[in-house]
């Protein structure tokens, strides 16, 4: 059952082992960013421990860093396989993804309507959507996005959203802002990216395992 879940969330193949206590937060070089990754982490920890009331409220979380390979990505992806290990029901899509599944609807011989799409993903208990801003903020677009977060918010069902951009700079009306403020913890994550750092420290592990077995 937890491999159907696994399967049904979608989370990316990088991802499947991180967990919130795996998360390495002495990756970032600042202090400043360490001391606000670590804040972040602790309340997404807290978050996570009163989950069962969160979810009955249908709060989530809004994570955002202007920065590009801050963390944002791997944290929902801790978050989601946390969730799907506890039996929750997760999708995890980014939001780019999300738009390029309701055109490919448009399609006459696609056998999935845009209404049941839509439905879909109103539907599922919690719904992770990443990069969320980062697409051409059509007015089409718009209204669907409306359409899936009104639905989620109407039904108490818990959205998680990764972005580049602050509520107050999404590029969407206040519709939508609005109702992802009301029902959302915002949580700034740092404006630092990492990821040259995790790649340092994956090389430095290899060349630590060469030289083991060189000495073996």
């Amino acid at each position: 059952m937890n491999q159907r879940r696994l399967a049904f969330a979608n989370i990316p193949a990088a991802f499947y082992s991180m967990r919130l206590n795996t998360f390495n937060t002495s990756v970032y070089k600042s202090e400043h960013s360490r001391i606000m990754i670590q804040l972040a982490c602790k309340c997404i920890a807290e978050y996570l421990h009163d989950f069962d009331q969160e979810y009955r409220q249908g709060r989530g979380l809004y994570l955002f860093s202007e920065a590009k390979g801050s963390g944002k990505t791997r944290m929902a992806a801790s978050i989601a396989n946390e969730l799907v290990d506890r039996g929750y029901q997760v999708k995890f899509a980014l939001s780019a993804e999300i738009i390029q599944e309701i055109k490919r609807t448009w399609d006459r011989e696609n056998n999935l309507s845009e209404s049941s799409l839509l439905d879909q993903l109103q539907e599922t208990e919690i719904l992770i959507i990443d990069d969320f801003g980062t697409e051409q903020a059509a007015a089409w677009i718009n209204e669907k996005f409306y359409q899936i977060i009104n639905g989620r918010y109407v039904d108490r069902k818990v959205t998680i959203f990764t972005s580049n951009y602050s509520l107050m700079r999404l590029r969407y009306d206040d519709r939508i802002t609005s109702r992802i403020e009301e029902v959302s913890y915002i949580i700034g994550f740092p404006e630092e990216s990492v990821r040259e750092q995790i790649a340092f420290e994956k090389n430095k592990e290899m060349l630590a395992k060469v030289e083991r077995s060189s000495k073996g």
